[in-house]
């Protein structure tokens, strides 16, 4: 099959043709996905480029080598970002016996459609006040808002990431928008 023929595949079915070796499924896959998994990984560990690429190719990498751990009765977007928090928890460790303190320096903004700021608001300054207060959150409660508002997963996709319940999701979601609100009392939430 030509890759012009696999473009309108799910992603489910490519990695079956993955699974089979198919090469060009896993670059119409990794096409999908690098951007958005680069982003996600440059949100989640203190917007270091070049551990983002790192991160990217080595779960690329694992899909690459192994894909038959990917159960193709399931949806692939979120077993890859439950691949991907995990490499991002990996991150996390080595950083905390290196003793360095984690800093959201550059996180992307918002996605309009999502959040609504006043418009007397500087969104620059916003944005700063807002990487202040997702520093002082768990990670848990970080990673399910930025999987939400960042990367615009669903409810049920992120449940899957986390292997809990979409209450759990929307609990997390709810006491960190909670803690945004106070600390930052002009943003508002629906």
């Amino acid at each position: 099959m030509s890759m012009p023929a696999l473009q309108p595949l799910s992603d489910e079915a490519l990695m079956e043709r993955i699974i089979q070796r198919d090469q060009q499924a896993f670059s119409i896959l990794y096409d999908r996905y690098s951007g958005k998994l680069l982003s996600y990984f440059k949100r989640m560990l203190w917007n270091n480029h070049d551990l983002a690429e790192d991160c990217l190719q080595d779960l690329f990498m694992k899909i690459a080598r192994q894909p038959e751990l990917f159960d193709v009765s399931r949806s692939f977007r979120p077993w890859v970002y439950t691949v991907a928090n995990n490499l991002c928890k990996m991150e996390y460790r080595k950083n905390s016996t290196r003793g360095t303190k984690i800093s959201l320096d550059k996180t992307a903004e918002l996605a309009d459609n999502h959040v609504k700021i006043t418009e007397k608001i500087d969104r620059k300054d916003f944005i700063h006040k807002l990487k202040e207060v997702l520093q002082t959150i768990n990670e848990p409660h970080r990673s399910t808002f930025m999987m939400r508002y960042f990367d615009e997963l669903s409810l049920k996709e992120i449940s899957a990431i986390f292997e809990c319940s979409e209450g759990t999701v929307k609990s997390r979601l709810f006491y960190t928008l909670r803690k945004i609100a106070t600390k930052l009392p002009q943003f508002k939430y629906a």
